[in-house]
């Protein structure tokens, strides 16, 4: 006698549960398969054939033989076959690569067992199925049939499958000495299932007395969710403001599950289950379900990119079908291909048009009133679900044409959509809302738990038990699993919201599902279909319990989007179109979002595939960020060019036109006309507007930047797999990197022509990009000073941290030296070096040079320019150039101390014969001598000469450095004001300190320092000093190498004074020069030897604090009594002289500069020693003679 089943024995709920996900891990176990194993979509090559995928073994030629008998044996395989024998020798390698191909097979066969187990129980019970009522049982039934279906699909569109598994067989048979004991079981599923709606539907006739009536119970929901656009607008929705007053009720539904149920999935539930059962279309309900499915599309998805084209399968299948008359529903079948194909795109499009509005309607109603994610939370899975559901169909559609075959032409229009973007962002909008406020969405469901449907459900149980005291015994598991809901939900309390407590409510679903299972057997204690009003209550609470505890996993089933992984390409395309189309740009932010959604389509029991779908989603985030960033940067670049533009119109270069216009107004119009060209728009006219609907350049420009920026600002940090991508930072980032090119770039320096923006048009043109970096922040939250921190610093130093390429600093300092300050010292008498115009003057063309007809000196030398190079490089810019130029002025002097050192006995004789006038001429005709005594002596240089010419050339270099001092002073002293008067304090007053712990010279050496940085003048110059201390060590350094090498300090201070008296008797042969004469106007030589007077001060000054005791002063007097004497020796020329020092006035000159230049001389010293009346005739002489020449 058997006995009766008992369903809560039967754990169905339990069964369900673990299949269902079990299921999910197969789909994914056995898609990786095929895809690995399978056929390429794109050039429909095998897998098997590429070396990259396969085991070495599958590509050996000598195995083609024993793959061919094994395909042709399947599944009787003879081991003993002489084919097999070269198996042998590889089958520990064929077990261990092909080990997980083939359990995977065994484990699908295992779950299809127990699928099959199942069904059996739930036939054996007579289970009522009812997805309105029993919501969760039937979900989880329908969707293990979809999942069974659809693994037993892709078993069969596996290549190779029979090889690969008989190959694994016979190999593990060779290791072990017998035959895996799964394999015949596994070889006749194979065969079983090689068409595999074949099989299915035969076992399927004993089910479909359950599975019919659930798929019955569809059509109360289907074709409700199923309504095109205009309907969808008639009915109101998803419309909040539908109806005003009802605003704050809860949706009237009494299948509120339902309501957010996925369409796809229950369209994948009516079409293999009306193919499994399709005896049962003669119906009409489920006629009008398979209809309106096989309407809706031509692609159903089997396992994410996985499809199948439905229509042409089902025709296949009907058509294998012997002994059933099938004609009559496969002409239905051709005609519903028809009809979806020419119908469902423009439908489905118009659906997606409908859900952006709604949906962003949606989202500024939760924006602002945020409270109405409580009552009106539904709505936001409702949109989730159906907006998901459109994008999956549109993704599908779009990567699966239809076959040319059935001549209908497809609109591009119906799935190239240009605004999907909008969607996809207010779909994340959607989803932020909710986790943003899910405490208000706590605090309301909470309450309503505990204070409504805990006494709704109360009343309810009542209402049964009444019914069990007529009955004659009472179901004991049933009246433990209600009085256990009611008491769970009734405890809720809203102080557990405000303690932050974490929520767990799953045992309250489990329980339901429980208890569906229990009372939808036959002969059950509770009939739930006898009691609707209690099951829908319950299918009510368990929806709110969700939204208590499980918000983020009811976001994750109704609006996940992790489909897009695997349609990499779409998703690209999309991106590029959302950057190519201006009004989509603020909705780009929606793309490195979805790439955080691609973990969710990962399953434990496919552990291997989470790196490179990771490893995936990192990639296209970044790659999406980067193009973000790159696109804001050129759209800022596109504005700070045209902001520089109008910059560069206004510098007083370009008044000259106006100014030119003005002054012609006198003369007559004719004129005028024929002489004046067009009017040029003076700056401002592109401010001026007739109409605002002319749209500038600039308005698209700041049009695109507004977008972009909101994308950007839209979120703090997007995670994505175990990494955290900060949008603002990526950005900034880029930003810092974009300006500092755009610096360098603006400069326009070309080294082969020695071109270079002015400093001042520099500075000019980095204030205007500034000034548009600033303005950045009123549209994305940032800091730009930290932006100006990081890049202008750099631009400081000689080379950046971004790339190591050459900055601001380096370049102008490179084509000052190397350039201009080249110019000057070659070119003799074309640019002067003017203190009166605080400039260096070009005042002749170079006819022999074409490079200096486009380099007028003053444009780049004058203090105003050298003030913006200041201010462009900054005080540690000023050094480096201060530096390099320091480094040219220690290798002239190390050349005049080579000069010095091949005449030095000269020298010392000059030194101690000065009074001695004879002496004296002929030891300086002894120095005058040219260095090479053959060839026209008329162009060979001297001794002498070489002196004057490198102490020139060292003038002409100090002169530009104390220049640019003084522009660093004035920058200083406008933007630190408190601080450079503490540093003159400091510069006054701590070298004069008696304190006796510490030397005062100490103190001198680092305050004169500090006070050389920030642009105040020094005695000697500590940059100088400590060139000439590094040459002096880099000489010593080289002569110690050399043996024959001796230099001592006494040496040097020697080699020092000496130079000085090679300096000071060689000064008289300046008046021979042409161009040694003063020019008034510029209070300078033309040929720049004013200049010497700075050289010989700074020189004497920086040798004798290195070299010598610090007798300064006195070797300084020296200098001047040989100068003077040398002078005025001069001035005793006779007359046929007077032609060849026609220049004396102006050297005389030279000589009360040297003392004017000079800390240590004074007037008095030189009064002493020369005429100051001399002084004062050469200064008319020369201001006359400059009056003439004007």
């Amino acid at each position: 006698m058997s006995r009766a089943m008992v369903p809560s024995q039967q754990k169905l709920a339990e069964k369900l549960t673990i299949l269902n996900d079990r299921g999910r891990g197969m789909l994914t176990r056995i898609y990786n398969i095929k895809k690995v194993w399978s056929i390429y979509s794109t050039n429909k090559k095998k897998m098997l054939t590429n070396t990259d995928s396969k085991p070495p073994f599958l590509s050996d030629k000598s195995l083609e033989s024993a793959f061919k008998y094994l395909l042709k044996k399947f599944p009787n395989i003879d081991n003993h076959a002489g084919a097999l024998q070269v198996i042998n020798n590889i089958k520990q390698d064929v077990v261990k690569s092909l080990s997980l191909y083939y359990f995977t097979f065994v484990d699908i066969m295992d779950f299809k067992d127990h699928v099959v187990d199942l069904l059996t129980t739930i036939d054996a019970c007579q289970v009522h199925m009812d997805i309105t009522l029993n919501y969760d049982l039937t979900l989880n039934y329908l969707n293990l049939i979809s999942t069974y279906v659809s693994i037993m699909i892709l078993v069969s569109r596996v290549e190779d499958r029979r090889v690969v598994l008989s190959l694994y067989n016979v190999a593990y048979e060779y290791l072990h000495a017998s035959s895996d004991p799964s394999f015949p079981r596994l070889g006749q599923m194979v065969i079983d299932y090689d068409i595999p709606l074949r099989k299915l539907s035969e076992e399927f006739v004993p089910h479909s007395r359950v599975l019919v009536p659930a798929i019955m119970s569809l059509h109360k929901i289907y074709p409700k969710r199923n309504l095109p656009a205009d309907q969808m607008r008639a009915t109101g929705f998803l419309s909040l403001l539908a109806e005003p007053p009802k605003i704050m009720n809860v949706p009237n539904t009494d299948m509120v599950q339902c309501e957010y149920l996925s369409v796809d999935a229950m369209e994948r539930w009516i079409i293999f289950s009306m193919l499994l059962c399709h005896q049962y279309l003669q119906e009409a309900q489920l006629w009008d379900l398979w209809k309106t499915a096989l309407q809706s599309g031509y692609i159903v998805q089997l396992c994410r990119d996985e499809v199948l084209h439905i229509h042409s399968y089902i025709t296949a299948f009907f058509e294998g079908l012997k002994g059933h008359n099938m004609s009559k529903r496969i002409t239905e079948v051709r005609d519903l291909q028809h009809q979806a194909l020419q119908s469902a795109p423009g439908i489905h499009r118009e659906r997606r048009k409908f859900l952006r509005s709604a949906l962003k309607e949606l989202a500024l109603i939760y924006t602002d009133q945020p409270g109405l994610l409580g009552p009106k939370g539904l709505y936001v899975f409702q949109a989730l679900a159906v907006a998901r559901d459109e994008i999956h169909w549109l993704l599908r559609h779009f990567d699966n044409p239809p076959s040319k075959r059935h001549n209908v032409k497809l609109s591009q229009e119906d799935f190239v959509d240009r605004q999907l973007p909008e969607l996809l962002f207010n779909m994340e909008e959607l989803k932020s809302l909710v986790r943003k406020y899910n405490q208000v969405v706590q605090r309301y469901y909470v309450q309503y738990l505990a204070g409504f449907d805990s006494v709704l459900l109360n009343q309810l149980i009542q209402d049964v038990k009444k019914e069990w005291e007529n009955l004659a015994h009472c179901p004991e598991d049933e009246s433990v699993i209600l009085s256990s809901l009611y008491n769970t939900i009734a405890a809720l309390s809203v102080k557990q919201v405000e303690a932050n407590e974490v929520f767990d409510l799953r045992g309250i679903r489990l329980d339901w599902f429980r208890l569906q299972a229990y009372t939808g057997v036959s002969r059950a204690g509770l009939v739930l279909r006898d009691h609707q009003d209690l099951g829908k209550h319950l299918n009510m609470i368990i929806y709110h319990t969700k939204m208590v505890d499980y918000l983020d996993e009811l976001l994750n089933e109704t609006g996940d989007l992790s489909i897009y992984c695997f349609y990499t390409q779409i998703f690209e395309h999309q991106f590029k179109q959302c950057m190519e189309f201006p009004a989509q740009h603020r909705y780009s932010i929606v793309f490195p979002i979805i790439c955080g959604h691609f973990m969710n389509a990962t399953h434990e029991l496919c552990p291997e595939e989470r790196h490179s779908i990771g490893t995936t989603s990192v990639q296209y985030a970044h790659w999406f960020l980067k193009e973000m960033s790159d696109e804001v940067n050129q759209v800022i670049t596109a504005i700070c060019e045209e902001q520089c533009m109008l910059n560069y119109k206004l510098l007083p270069k370009h008044s000259a036109a106006s100014i030119l216009q003005s002054s012609n107004k006198h003369k007559k119009k004719q004129d005028k006309k024929k002489n004046q060209g067009p009017e040029e728009e003076k700056p401002g006219m592109e401010s001026a507007r007739k109409n605002r609907e002319n749209f500038t350049r600039m308005d698209k420009l700041h049009m695109a930047l507004t977008e972009l920026c909101y994308a950007i600002n839209y979120c703090n940090v997007i995670q994505v797999w175990e990494h955290g991508f900060v949008p603002r930072e990526f950005f900034i980032q880029h930003l810092e990197t974009r300006f500092n090119k755009a610096l360098v770039g603006m400069m326009m320096y070309n080294p082969d022509t020695s071109e270079i923006a002015k400093p001042s048009e520099l500075l000019s043109s980095v204030k205007a990009i500034m000034s548009v970096l600033q303005g950045l922040e009123n549209y994305v939250q940032i800091d730009i000073a930290r932006v100006f921190n990081s890049v202008l610093p750099q631009q400081t130093q000689a080379t950046d941290s971004f790339n190591g390429e050459k900055t601001i600093t380096a370049n102008y300092t490179n084509w000052y030296l190397e350039v201009l300050l080249r110019r000057v010292t070659v070119n003799m008498g074309h640019i002067v070096y003017s203190p009166n115009h605080k400039a260096f003057v070009t005042v002749a063309q170079d006819n022999n040079s074409k490079e200096n007809l486009y380099l007028a000196a003053e444009e780049y030398a004058d203090l105003t320019e050298l003030r913006a190079l200041a201010e462009l490089i900054g005080p540690y810019g000023m050094r480096y150039l201060g530096e390099r130029l320091m480094g040219h002025v220690a290798s002239q002097v190390e050349e005049l101390k080579k000069l010095v050192i091949q005449n030095k006995e000269v020298l010392f004789n000059m030194r101690t014969s000065f009074d001695k006038p004879e002496v004296m001429r002929d030891l300086f005709r002894r120095l005058g001598r040219p260095i090479k005594p053959h060839g026209n002596a008329k162009n060979q240089m001297s001794d002498v000469d070489s002196v004057l010419m490198r102490m020139t050339i060292i003038g002409i270099l100090l002169s530009y450095r104390s220049l640019a001092q003084e522009a660093l002073l004035d920058v200083l002293e406008d933007r630190i004001p408190f601080l450079m008067a503490s540093v003159q304090d400091l510069q006054h007053f701590v070298p004069n300190m008696k304190d006796k712990k510490y030397h005062t010279h100490i103190f001198k050496i680092v305050v004169n320092e500090m006070a050389s940085a920030a642009g105040l003048s020094c005695d000697i110059d500590p940059l100088l000093i400590s060139a000439l201390r590094s040459q002096k060590n880099v000489s010593q350094s080289t002569q110690s190498k050399d043996s024959k090498g001796k230099v001592a300090n006494e040496s040097d201070y020697e080699l020092a004074c000496l130079l000085m008296v090679f300096v000071a008797v060689s000064i008289p042969t300046l008046a021979k020069k042409d161009f040694s004469v003063y020019k008034a106007s510029l209070e300078g030589n033309l040929n720049n030897s004013h200049c010497l007077a700075k050289a010989v001060n700074q020189i004497a000054g920086a040798l004798f604090t290195i070299h010598g005791p610090g007798d300064v002063s006195d070797r300084l007097q020296e200098f001047l009594a040989l100068a003077s004497s040398s002078l005025l020796r001069l001035g005793q020329s006779q007359e046929q002289d007077k032609e060849t020092v026609r220049n004396r006035e102006s050297v005389y000159i030279l000589l009360d500069l040297i003392v004017q230049e000079s800390p240590y001389l004074t007037m008095d010293l030189l009064e002493s020693c020369f005429p100051y009346a001399l002084l004062r005739n050469a200064y008319h002489t020369v201001y006359k003679a400059s009056a003439v020449d004007n």
